[in-house]
């Protein structure tokens, strides 16, 4: 599709996304990108599941009394 930005440029945008998610910062200028706001966007949101996922993970641990990872 000719509106589509080429995959590399979506891919980045996805992996700036994810790290920023990650952070918990995310960039306003990004996020309304006409041709890549939408794959940073699911970016953002990977990036926060898994921090959430982490955090999730350690406490289930901690509660059950497992050491440490």
């Amino acid at each position: 599709m000719p509106d589509e930005p080429p995959i590399d440029e979506a891919l980045h945008a996805y992996a700036a996304g994810h790290a920023d998610g990650a952070a918990g910062r995310p960039d306003p200028g990004r996020v309304v990108d006409p041709a890549t706001g939408p794959d940073y966007r699911v970016g953002l949101a990977d990036g926060s599941v898994t921090v959430f996922q982490t955090e999730l993970l350690k406490q289930v641990r901690r509660l059950l009394g497992d050491p440490p990872a």
